[in-house]
């Protein structure tokens, strides 16, 4: 039944509305070329895709961020709900790096380009190393914030996995805070591999506490990377709080 679900309902309507946003956002861009406006579609987007998948999102933690700072948010990974559950919940400017590969399908990797999102080639060491440098400059330069997968990937069997150093080498070069946030939930609505929806369950998001970097130079991102790690798996084993809500009328940035 939940794959017929999918099939019939589901998956169209994910199609349907990326390529409507796509085609709302793609014109918007020429004409605002900071990837604000691409932004906003992109949180339509995510909110539409909660929605169709009746996702209900309960947000704990969001009073820790500082809507006048930026930050470099780690979150763990469990599933392609991942990044709508963040992008229509965090109430901030920000991009994130994603996979190379999502750049090249139609409408949505027209509009991560547009929107100023930064493909990683994770194939190529030395051009991801550049990439984070990039990802740097760009919350330096830009004043938004970023969102990265520490992981590196999805998780197979939603167990936590080792961190990569990149985040916090980008938030030290950028010297801001990071902020480790957790997903629970989402691998239950879209397990990696599987093309089944399991629609109507809860999604928490769990917001941490800052780390700083103020001061700390590359060498210290090793140390960094586990306090990072530290407190996501402290919140993992949190019970939730609060009741759930609309994870679509989460965001206002």
């Amino acid at each position: 039944m939940a794959f017929l679900w999918s099939l019939v309902v589901i998956d169209p309507l994910f199609i349907l509305s990326t390529f409507l946003c796509g085609c709302i956002s793609i014109p918007l861009a020429l004409i605002d070329k900071t990837g604000d406006a691409a932004m906003r579609v992109g949180r339509v987007w995510a909110r539409s895709l909660l929605w169709i998948a009746g996702v209900r999102v309960t947000i704990e933690g969001l009073e820790k961020i500082d809507l006048q700072r930026n930050y470099l948010f780690c979150s763990n990974h469990l599933s392609y709900m991942d990044t709508p559950v963040v992008l229509a919940n965090i109430p901030v400017q920000f991009r994130f790096l994603a996979k190379k590969g999502l750049f090249q399908i139609p409408f949505l990797g027209t509009h991560l380009g547009q929107a100023g999102h930064i493909p990683v080639p994770l194939e190529d060491p030395r051009a991801a190393v550049k990439t984070m440098t990039t990802a740097a400059t760009v919350i330096s330069e830009r004043a938004i914030s970023m969102l990265i997968f520490p992981e590196g990937g999805r998780s197979e069997d939603g167990a936590l996995q080792s961190f990569k150093e990149g985040g916090a080498y980008i938030a030290i070069k950028a010297q801001v805070p990071l902020l480790p946030i957790v997903l629970i939930g989402t691998r239950e609505v879209l397990a990696m591999g599987s093309p089944v929806f399991h629609p109507f369950r809860r999604v928490t998001l769990r917001i941490g506490d800052p780390i700083p970097t103020e001061g700390l130079t590359t060498r210290d991102r090793g140390q960094v990377t586990d306090a990072v790690r530290e407190q996501i798996v402290a919140m993992l084993a949190k019970p939730s709080e609060t009741s759930p809500k609309p994870g679509f009328q989460g965001a206002r940035a």
